[in-house]
């Protein structure tokens, strides 16, 4: 019924501005757990990922979510890990709209959002709320942490810091989010001193919580295997490859906004950059792969390059609802043909 009802409505959504069309999806959010039926993954796709049991190796990308408000349903749609966010530790509204760009036919978006916002403390009530009320999903729930735009760069330690504390017990992961385009100098935070600075700090706030780092496609492949290096030692639980880019690949349209590229124009660049990432971590920590995922052979391909697990974003907003239950759909008809989950993934 849901898949039904959203092709139904997605033509008039796509007639709406891209951020309008989100906020009215997002009011009918509760309703989802009582439309999906039952879409949980088949259990041979569980994995464990930093010590955190998945519920199957697709899972939903921060900025979709940035209060935490659609937990039960994004379970419901069957997503093996839920990461919310980014949220900073101060309320911020966020750039000037519009901020939100659709590129219909190379099915991608444009976003210059600023981690809009209400705050960590209102993230974190708004999950002490769904724990108290026995709401807290089976999969993994994680927290990605933005710096505040007010805040400047030398101060950033603080402000994560902040958003640790007001954080800590209430998410099963963090991330640290330093590579964003849309929060001015906030990039700058992926070199080395700041980086093993910041890390530093935020990795044993985090006590027991595991904490990733994220990074930016647009990084030289040097940049990217230090920031590993500099992740890795500071004791970070694994990496998240990539965000969006600058960059404009491909036939992408739309040269003229700013802001950060994500969807299947960004997964040829994301690809080349999670081989240097993979290759610098070595196995030593996992590695979630994102960027440009819309159907089971491409997550297939990044977990055969050594991905622990994948996120989707955009391809959720162009596929719709049903995108990741198909996912793990054909990708257990795939390992149960293959004698497992493992001798997929081995080919």
């Amino acid at each position: 019924m849901l898949d039904a009802l959203y092709r139904l409505v997605r033509p008039l959504l796509f007639r709406l501005d891209a951020e309008t069309a989100h906020e009215l999806v997002f009011r009918g959010l509760p309703l989802v757990p009582f439309l999906a039926g039952n879409r949980r993954p088949d259990p041979i796709l569980r994995r464990t990922v930093a010590g955190l049991e998945w519920g199957g190796p697709v899972g939903l990308a921060a900025g979709l979510d940035k209060e935490g408000i659609g937990v039960r349903a994004w379970e419901a749609l069957g997503f093996g890990a839920i990461e919310v966010g980014t949220v900073t530790a101060l309320a911020q509204p966020g750039n000037p709209k519009p901020r939100l760009f659709r590129l219909v036919p190379e099915r991608g978006l444009i976003n210059r959002m600023g981690f809009n916002n209400a705050g960590a403390v209102a993230l974190a009530a708004t999950l002490s709320r769904l724990r108290a009320a026995g709401g807290w999903p089976k999969v993994p729930v994680g927290a990605n942490l933005g710096k505040s735009k007010v805040t400047p760069n030398e101060d950033a330690v603080g402000d994560y810091l902040n958003s640790v504390g007001a954080l800590r017990g209430k998410a099963d992961y963090f991330v640290v989010n330093v590579s964003s385009p849309n929060t001015p100098g906030l990039r700058a935070l992926q070199d080395r001193e700041p980086l093993a600075k910041l890390l530093g700090a935020v990795v044993p706030a985090a006590e027991r919580t595991p904490v990733f780092l994220k990074l930016a496609p647009d990084l030289e492949d040097d940049a990217l295997r230090e920031a590993v290096e500099v992740a890795l030692e500071a004791g970070c639980a694994g990496i998240i490859a990539t965000n969006t880019t600058v960059t404009r690949p491909g036939e992408t349209g739309r040269l003229d906004q700013f802001g950060g590229l994500s969807g299947a124009p960004l997964r040829t660049l994301s690809r080349e950059k999670l081989r240097v990432v993979l290759d610098a971590v070595a196995g030593r920590a996992p590695v979630i792969g994102v960027g440009g995922i819309f159907t089971a052979d491409d997550a297939l391909e990044y977990l055969r390059m050594g991905c622990a697990a994948v996120q989707v974003y955009t391809g959720f907003i162009f596929e719709g609802p049903g995108l990741v239950a198909r996912l793990h759909r054909e990708l257990a008809a795939r390992a149960h043909a293959a004698g497992g989950f493992d001798a997929l993934l081995r080919g």
